[in-house]
């Protein structure tokens, strides 16, 4: 895709998804005129991340490789406690595959945009599972990097970079150009993996359990991952994140220290964990209603800092996508994002 298709679906879209906040159409096309041509992303578009978006290490790194930023995407707008939502330029940000649902949040506008296919690659940010969460209920790819990987605003360290794309392999060239270095590896098959559908606390719905169960058992199938019998329980991380966030850092601490006790014994056999990607299918504009937590099976690896991605799983019977959270060991980036191209090749080879 180049600049002016990009800017031509944003234009016949956007009015009915709102992912985007603002739209840099005369800078983009001259920025793409201008842009050296043997830079690695030379005139690809990408949208950032929020009205500041732009001015984040990512969006850089991005640019100096040759990417074009096409406009910024929509979060959420003051007045509300939930955040699981965006206000674009033509009000509440659609979900692409249920208008009358929330993209997710907080990286709202920049799922929404990708899914419906006006970028390829937008730049998100991850305090709670602020990218996980609409890549599950945008149906499409989702990271969040390492914690302290790559620089970020956030003083508590619960926030990290992270990015949007159609598929897993799409994200190898943001990885490739925020990265340092970037060596990907091809993953030996079958990972020995551990699948759970609540990680022992979270309310999850059954019907989406049962899809991300499915999507597991079919990567089982095409012989991608091992499931072993154990079955991961952590504690609650709901106080602990909110002492966190709060500046009380104290308070979580016990529950933080346990939890990375688990974790670090789960990656000593295991290559990856498997989890769906939320408890709950996309609510209504109306927000997700009292004691519903999106964040249960994401803010965990927030406060633990461990790489996580969403990949789609499937849909539920009212055509509600789900996503698999995939989880891999601290600065296991690259090799999470080689375990989901996998992953996704194998959902592919057995899909019916």
């Amino acid at each position: 895709m180049n600049i002016a298709a990009s800017l031509d679906a944003i234009g016949r879209l956007d009015p009915e998804v709102s992912a985007f906040v603002e739209v840099w159409a005369e800078e983009a096309l001259a920025r793409e005129r201008s842009t050296d041509t043997g830079l690695p992303l030379a005139g690809m578009p990408f949208a950032v991340k929020g009205p500041s978006g732009i001015r984040s290490y990512a969006a850089r790194r991005l640019t100096a490789a040759g990417g074009v930023s096409v406009g910024s995407t929509s979060v959420p707008g003051p007045g509300t406690p939930w955040q699981t939502w965006g206000l674009g330029a033509h009000g509440p940000t659609r979900n692409p595959w249920r208008p009358d649902r929330s993209p997710g949040g907080s990286s709202a506008g920049s799922a929404a945009a990708v899914a419906a296919g006006m970028v390829g690659l937008a730049t998100g940010s991850d305090g709670a599972g602020s990218v996980r969460i609409p890549a599950a209920w945008c149906s499409v790819f989702g990271l969040k990097t390492t914690n302290g990987l790559l620089p970020s605003p956030d003083r508590t360290g619960l926030a990290s970079a992270g990015v949007l794309t159609p598929t897993a392999a799409d994200a190898r060239a943001y990885l490739r150009c925020v990265l340092d270095t970037c060596e990907p590896v091809a993953p030996v098959l079958p990972l020995p993996a551990e699948w759970s559908s609540d990680l022992g606390f979270a309310d999850t719905e059954p019907e989406v359990a049962a899809v991300a169960l499915a999507a597991a058992e079919r990567l089982e199938s095409a012989g991608v991952v091992r499931i072993a019998d154990a079955r991961p329980v952590l504690l609650d991380p709901c106080d602990a994140w909110t002492a966190v966030r709060g500046g009380r850092p104290a308070r979580g601490a016990a529950v933080r220290a346990e939890n990375d006790r688990r974790l670090e014994a789960l990656f000593t056999d295991a290559a990856v964990l498997l989890t769906p990607a939320t408890p709950n299918r996309p609510h209504g504009h109306d927000g997700p209603g009292a004691e519903v937590y999106s964040t249960s099976l994401t803010w965990a690896f927030n406060l633990s800092g461990h790489p996580a991605a969403s990949i789609p799983a499937g849909f539920t019977s009212d055509g509600c996508p789900v996503g698999l959270q995939l989880v891999a060991a601290r600065g296991a980036d690259v090799s999470l994002v080689e375990m989901a191209v996998a992953a996704e090749k194998g959902l592919i080879t057995v899909r019916p």
